[in-house]
């Protein structure tokens, strides 16, 4: 095959990346083709990849936006960010971002001893992918109420359960509501020896593992008989975007009411910002104003989420 000459060196990175990408062919084959050196041609793929001639993307379902990744890292000054690619629903997405966590959680050293843990339906999926063997002799801690008023099944007990018996380990299980009807029963729970020490014992965990509730009439509380529908809407009008651990919270991480506040059962939010280790996880155009303020209150030092809501969190915190 004789030598092609093409002198524009735009001109040229185009076709040695339809070279080697396209038609396979080895840059030594490439430069023969073209009359350059295997050196030159490196260089053009470089440029090509460098100018946005040639974009490379990994669409495999567990990959990861390593970019966008660092970015998070650097603005809000987290320890660690997983992100993952949006998938073409929203439970493909939550099923990709739950498996990010899930990776994570096995990757993460050293290993915690003791894992605290809240509960709701990303946590679940957290949970179901959770592989056999992901660690060894981990205690799993209930870091908040969760005991289902309507008796739905599964829940906390159960996503903490799967956790703890997939890492050998054992379960500290907190038997109790996550919001009461009166504060002297909460106070009178909280004395009781068994979930005082269900709390101590969350309080002094090595990680924390949370997500945040959104404040709307699909809120988890809602829908296990905690809160009404009406008090959602008061919630909301009060500035609340969200909850975590059971607490309401406006968009700078303050709590909305504090009568409520205070018939909460679970660990305070404070302790989540003094946590080494907090990973934080969500999914989902709903909650994107709870995640930012999340993220932005300090309440994480990691974060696992998809790649649409990374980038809102960036672009918000312009």
């Amino acid at each position: 095959m004789p030598r092609i000459a093409i002198d524009d060196d735009e001109l040229l990175a185009v076709r040695v990346a339809e070279l080697y990408y396209d038609e396979d062919k080895t840059q030594d084959e490439i430069g023969g083709l073209l009359g350059i050196s295997r050196w030159k041609v490196g260089r053009l793929l470089q440029q090509a990849r460098a100018d946005g001639i040639v974009r490379i993307e990994i669409v495999h379902p567990r990959a990861r936006k390593l970019g966008i990744e660092r970015d998070l890292r650097e603005r809000f000054g987290l320890a660690d960010a997983v992100v993952v690619p949006n998938g073409p629903s929203d439970t493909e997405t939550l099923g990709r971002v739950a498996q990010g966590a899930a990776d994570h959680l096995a990757a993460l050293r050293p290993v915690p001893k003791t894992l605290a843990v809240s509960w709701g339906r990303t946590l679940t999926a957290v949970a179901d992918r959770m592989a056999d063997g992901w660690a060894r002799s981990v205690t799993v801690v209930q870091m908040n109420g969760g005991v289902s008023v309507n008796r739905r099944p599964g829940g906390a007990a159960s996503l903490a359960a799967t956790i703890a018996q997939r890492a050998a380990g054992q379960v500290a299980l907190l038997p109790s509501p996550a919001i009461l009807e009166r504060l002297e029963t909460k106070q009178a729970i909280e004395r009781d020896r068994t979930v005082a020490g269900v709390l101590e014992q969350a309080a002094q965990a090595d990680a924390y593992l949370f997500t945040a509730g959104v404040c709307d009439a699909g809120s988890a509380h809602v829908e296990n008989g905690y809160l009404t529908v009406q008090d959602i809407d008061e919630l909301a009008r009060r500035g609340a975007v969200g909850d975590v651990l059971g607490r309401y919270i406006d968009a700078d991480g303050n709590i909305v009411d504090p009568e409520l506040d205070a018939r909460t059962v679970g660990l305070s939010l404070e302790r989540l910002r003094d946590a080494r280790t907090a990973v934080f996880v969500t999914a989902g155009e709903a909650k994107h104003d709870i995640a930012r303020t999340v993220v932005a209150s300090k309440l994480c030092t990691m974060v696992v989420t998809d790649e649409a809501t990374a980038l809102t969190l960036l672009e918000l915190d312009k």
